[in-house]
This record gives structure tokens, sequence and C-alpha cells, in this order.
């Protein structure tokens, strides 16, 4: 996709405040620290669009970002979900993070996909495999990226790959590694998102 624009739309915490377009959107999560903000950076090439926070699981909020907007054909909807996973977050805050991203995927009717993201450093916790579980009782496709490859070599990458592939019931076609470094991996994922974008105008 050719990036001609990119704009910070608003933030949210329920449906009433999601913004009202119906462009086609496809959504980011995965824990605290684990490199979403670098990602989506990487994908729209713009160095510091999404803000990559100070302090780890303080931002709490559903944040939209348009994408060509009223500029071409290729309008997009990135959305940066709270992170979730970090320890210092009270109870209270972890515990919002749940049903705010269960109300979100439930009722965005533009919502076409949702990527997530693990840190091939760490093996997948409880909360990537429900999330992942949790989306195909939705039937909403789930893209499976492992961010900060470039942290690991040639050889860990592919044993790290293997383990993910096995913990998610998945082949190796079938999840994504990623480095915002070197940008390894940011052309499969654009090309899963016009998949995504290509089925959904054809149900259109």
């Amino acid at each position: 996709m050719k990036i001609s624009a990119v704009e910070f739309v608003k933030s949210a915490v329920q449906p009433a405040h999601y913004p009202e377009y119906d462009f086609p959107e496809i959504a980011f999560a995965g824990r605290s620290n684990v490199g979403k903000s670098s990602l989506i950076n990487t994908l729209i090439n713009r160095r510091d669009m999404v803000k990559t926070s100070s302090r780890p699981g303080c931002t709490q909020l559903i944040n939209f970002f348009l994408v060509n907007g009223n500029v071409t054909q290729e309008e997009l909807s990135l959305v940066d979900l709270p992170g979730y996973g970090y320890a210092k977050v009270s109870k209270k805050i972890r515990a919002q993070w749940q049903p705010m991203v269960e109300t979100y995927v439930g009722t965005r009717e533009n919502l076409l996909g949702l990527i997530l993201l693990v840190d091939i450093r760490r093996e997948p916790g409880k909360e990537e495999l429900d999330m992942v579980r949790w989306l195909e009782t939705k039937q909403m496709p789930c893209l499976l990226v492992l961010t900060k490859a470039d942290k690991l070599s040639k050889t860990k990458q592919i044993k790290q790959l293997d383990a993910a592939c096995t913990a998610f019931n998945r082949d190796r076609n079938g999840i994504i590694l990623f480095s915002a470094k070197t940008r390894q991996g940011r052309q499969t994922i654009w090309y899963e998102i016009h998949n995504l974008i290509d089925w959904y105008q054809e149900e259109e």
C-alpha cells in the first residue's frame, strides 16, 4: 500500500466514542513492551506516529489511526489496542482490558482482523493462547507476528517459530517473523492485510 497520509483520529474506551467511519479496520494487540508501536510505525513508514510510552502498561485506551483518509481510494483504519500483562499495573486496570477489547471486537462491524504480537524471545503465554481461541469462536481472522526477530540468530528464530507453531497449532506460513530494526516481515504483513481488504470489498 502506498502511504500518502496518516493521522491520529481519536482515543476511545467504549463504542459510543469510536470513530463513525466505515473504512476497513485492522487492530493490533499484544503485551506491553512487545513492540506494537514500533510495528505500526514501520508499517506506515512513520518514525513516531504511534508513541511509545515510557511507562509500559499505562496506556489503557483504544487508539484509532487513519491511513490515506480523503487522499486515495485506499483508506484504512489501524487500531492500537492497549497493552496487557504488565505486572506493575493495578489489578483494577488489568481487569478493564479484557472487557474493553471484547466489546471492541464484538461490536466493531468494519473490523477485518486482529494482528496479535508476541515477543519472539518468550514462549506464548496463557493470554495469547486464550486470545487466539476466543477470536476463533468469533470467527475473527488473527494474524500472529513474532516481534524483535533481530534479537535472535537465524537458528534461534526458527526454533522459536517452531515453538510458536506448536503452541498455536499453526504451520510456519501462519506466523510472521518481524523486526522493526531490519523491517523483516513488513511486506508479508501488508500482503496479509491486503488479502483481508480484498475479501472485505468482495463481500460488500
